[in-house]
This record gives structure tokens, C-alpha cells and sequence, in this order.
């Protein structure tokens, strides 16, 4: 029961993050393949100032909104480039920040990483801790679905699948482009910080290795195989990779292979996301189109 609790909540911190760069990507049309680096933004602001006696929530609000301010300060440069320039730069920040991370040891303990990271209202792991912090996640899962709702429900939203379909035909009806750019990436980030500072309070502890690259391509999947640019696709794809994660942990692979299971596992991931780009690019629930 215990497990099975520990991987809905991992879901649900996953749902948050895919529900961030579905925003971005999904309705957008941004390639942001540095979406970790706001993921890990909100984890190491709000670890750090929460290990420094700051309360949890209110370490946890400073690393979300750190998170959607660095999330518009990179977008004021990188949307001046198009196509997959774009997608280089945020990949080139993604990797910046997670060298910040490593070589930081100051401030970040580089490497070694940071333990004993709290948890919210004075949880503390265990049994009794799960449930409680469950409903944390879950609220705050539903609080993003809901924003991300709102969002793309609204003329907002609705400006920005024109910008997705056509810039030019968004312009000639009056749209700020850049703005609506801008604006967009800055909540995907702010909801990927939070993603993040849920992750980093849950395990109890981040270290520059859990921000990599293939934390990107994970999300990405997650968006990719369960519909991008609907509501309900980033939290079925979230819920799927995560529990065949999960139940890759069971299979019995010898010991000596132990080493290039994670590996393999991320090559696995790439080659699943280019099928499904090349086979299934609506996803498992493609969006409905008019």
C-alpha cells in the first residue's frame, strides 16, 4: 500500500510538470527542451531556503515564482530566435543550470547533493506521512489542471493556438506574438517550479543528477503520449510512464547489468518518443479539432 501511494504521489509531481510544458508546447508550439531547469529552480530555491529555517510553504512559494521569473527572463531573448534555434537555446540553459547546480558547491553542495530536506506541515516520512502528503499533491495537481484549464479555455488560450497554427495569421489578427510568448512561458515555468519544489520535499533530497536531459525527455513523453494540447493527455502520460517505471523496478535483471539499465531506459524513451511523433503524433487522447 505504501508503494503503491509512493508512486501516485511521483504521478502526480509528473502530472504538474506535464501539465507546465503542455502549456508551452501543446498549445503553444514551443519546443522548450530546457524545462528541467525551471523543474529544478523550484526544488533547489525551495530546499535551500527551506533547510535555512524559512517555512516550507513559504520556500516553496519563493522557488515557484523564482521559477516563472527565470522562465521570462530566458523567454525575452530565446523568442527572438525561431524554429529549432529556439529549442538550442533552452536546451543550452537547461544544461547551464544544471553546471550551476554541480559546480556551486557553496551554495548547492554540488555533487553530493542536498539531504534532510522537510516536508510541509511537519510530515515526516513513513506510513502515516503518505497519505497526508498525497493530498498535498493531489490538491496542488488539481490547483495546476485547473489553472492550465482556465488558461486554455479563455481568449488567451485561444490566441495561443493561432499563435501554434500560424504566427503570421495571429498577427494579421492583431496579436502581440512575442507577448503571448512570453506570458505563456512564464506560467509553464512558474507550474514547472512547483513540480519541482513538490519533487524536491517529497524525496528529501536533489542532487544536479536528477535534472538531466532525459528528465526532459521523460516529460516530453509523457506530453507526447497522451495528447498534447488537451487537457487530460499530460496527466494520462504521466500516470503511464511513471507506473511502467515503476514496474520496470520488478523485472529481474541480473546484477551485472545493473549499471546500463538507466541508459538503455533513456535510449528506450527516445526511441518510443520519435515513433510516436512519426506514428502517433496526436497521442493516446488527440485533440479535438473543429
Amino acid at each position: 500500500m505504501d508503494y503503491l501511494l509512493h508512486t501516485i504521489i511521483v504521478a502526480l509531481v509528473y502530472t504538474v510538470f506535464a501539465l507546465s510544458l503542455n502549456l508551452e508546447l501543446g498549445y503553444t508550439g514551443l519546443y522548450n527542451f530546457g524545462h528541467v531547469a525551471f523543474f529544478a529552480i523550484g526544488a533547489y530555491a525551495s530546499a535551500l531556503l527551506s533547510l535555512a529555517g524559512v517555512p516550507v510553504f513559504l520556500g516553496m512559494l519563493v522557488g515557484v515564482t523564482l521559477a516563472g521569473m527565470a522562465g521570462a527572463l530566458l523567454a525575452v531573448p530565446a523568442l527572438r530566435l525561431t524554429g529549432d534555434y529556439f529549442g538550442v537555446a533552452t536546451l543550452a540553459f537547461g544544461e547551464m543550470m544544471r553546471l550551476f547546480f554541480l559546480n556551486e558547491r557553496w551554495l548547492t553542495k554540488g555533487p553530493m547533493g542536498l539531504p534532510g530536506i522537510p516536508r510541509p506541515l511537519g510530515i515526516h516520512a513513513g506510513v502515516s506521512g503518505l497519505p497526508l502528503y498525497l493530498l498535498l499533491a493531489g490538491f496542488l495537481a488539481l490547483a495546476a489542471f485547473f489553472t492550465v484549464y482556465r488558461i486554455t479555455h479563455s481568449p488567451f488560450g485561444r490566441a495561443l493556438k493561432v499563435v501554434r497554427e500560424d504566427e503570421f495569421v495571429a498577427q494579421a489578427l492583431g496579436k502581440n506574438v512575442f507577448s503571448l510568448k512570453l506570458r505563456v512561458v512564464a506560467v509553464g515555468s512558474l507550474l514547472a517550479g512547483l513540480a519541482g519544489a513538490l519533487y524536491g520535499h517529497y524525496i528529501t533530497y536533489i542532487s544536479p543528477s536528477d535534472f538531466t536531459l532525459n528528465e526532459t525527455i521523460l516529460v516530453l513523453l509523457c506530453v507526447v503520449l497522451g495528447g498534447r494540447g488537451t487537457q487530460w493527455g499530460p496527466v494520462l502520460g504521466a500516470f503511464l510512464i511513471i507506473f511502467f517505471q515503476e514496474f520496470l523496478r520488478f523485472l529481474p535483471i541480473p546484477v551485472d547489468f545493473g549499471r546500463v539499465v538507466a541508459p538503455i531506459q533513456g535510449m528506450v524513451y527516445g526511441a518510443v518518443l520519435i515513433m510516436l511523433m512519426l506514428k502517433r503524433p496526436a497521442g493516446l487522447l488527440p485533440e479535438y479539432k473543429v
